[in-house]
């Protein structure tokens, strides 16, 4: 890693931390941060800061590093496929798979009767019914990127399929009562709070998949920069790296959404906020960049979204966009010229 970088890394590390710390001893009950330190490492006297700490507070805060840093790597790995600004990780309507998966659970569930209905209304049922959704668009997908040469055309495949899905949904809501609407409503507000730790870790393994898959793709990245033609000149099997890097795009964003929930702005905006910091189009260096951008503005958003010492927690999936689209638009505006 160029020695240019090493204090840019050392201040997001340090940062990281501090927001990391700062969103454990934040919520309804407010810990101090000495407490939070105690309470990480076990040795806590106060046994309810203890359980609230260990059993809510950390999940949800490493919950919202995943969340952060792997929409960011995801948009990343679509804005360099594609060469679009405008390319984020739901470009490929894997957003949109999930959302019909957990549409066809919650809206309709009413078609199975009161008592099927209430079984099939579960945290778990969501969850794989979003995973299936979002899987069987990324087949779609791969299939099609398999047949077809030019990138462009999948990017408008992917955005067909997801209006598809939305149709499919709007039909659905249509036909849906009030209540049912109010819950796929509340899912697409997005949620950090609701993992346990064996939930999170099966999320941190598919997760740490999709991760691995992103760092093997960063020469075929490097290489896009320039156009296919150019990476063909080089030896780069085009075809095969578009699948790697569809394939991990669409691991981390789905599974991402089917334990969060859809998350806006975050995987469109970090790596444009990244590149403006760190001034280079490199992937060895905007990749762990990424990955820590967005874990700290994931934090932030969740911190804000906590309402200090109220019982009340705002929808994270408005807190991200009200606050991150803003700082967007100031950035561009004041750079006037986007890097890419």
């Amino acid at each position: 890693m160029n020695s240019n970088y090493t204090y840019p890394f050392i201040t997001l590390l340090v940062v990281l931390l501090l927001c990391f710390l700062l969103n454990i001893s934040l919520g309804s009950v407010s810990i101090p941060i000495p407490d939070v330190f105690a309470g990480l490492f076990g040795s806590l006297e106060n046994e309810s800061w203890q359980y609230i700490i260990q059993n809510y507070r950390l999940p949800k805060a490493f919950t919202a590093i995943l969340v952060g840093s792997g929409l960011g790597i995801s948009g990343l790995l679509m804005q360099t496929l594609f060469r679009n600004p405008l390319a984020g990780p739901f470009v490929l309507g894997i957003s949109s798979g999930a959302s019909l998966g957990v549409a066809l659970v919650i809206l309709g569930s009413g078609l199975f009767g009161g008592i099927l209905a209430s079984v099939l209304i579960s945290k778990w049922s969501i969850v794989i019914a979003a995973s299936l959704g979002s899987f069987l668009v990324l087949l779609a997908v791969l299939l099609v990127s398999s047949k077809v040469r030019d990138t462009m055309a999948i990017l408008i495949i992917g955005l067909m399929f997801g209006s598809i899905t939305a149709a499919v949904v709007s039909v659905l809501s249509y036909f849906s009562s009030a209540e049912q609407l109010q819950q796929y409503i509340f899912w697409g507000f997005g949620s950090l709070g609701n993992l346990s730790w064996s939930e999170l870790l099966i999320f941190f393994c598919i997760y740490l998949l999709g991760l691995l898959l992103a760092i093997v793709s960063i020469k075929a990245l490097n290489s896009f920069l320039l156009g296919e033609n150019y990476a063909r000149s080089l030896g780069l099997h085009i075809k095969r790296s578009r699948m790697i890097i569809i394939f991990s795009t669409s691991l981390l964003a789905g599974t991402i959404t089917a334990f969060a929930g859809p998350i806006a702005f975050i995987g469109l905006a970090i790596p444009h906020l990244t590149r403006q910091l760190f001034h280079t189009s490199n992937h060895k260096i905007l990749l762990p960049a990424v990955f820590l951008f967005g874990a700290i503005v994931m934090l932030i958003c969740d911190s804000i979204a906590q309402l200090p010492m109220s019982d009340y927690t705002l929808p994270i999936n408005a807190i991200t966009s009200l606050i991150g689209a803003p700082v967007v638009i100031w950035l561009l505006v004041r750079q006037r010229k986007m890097i890419f």
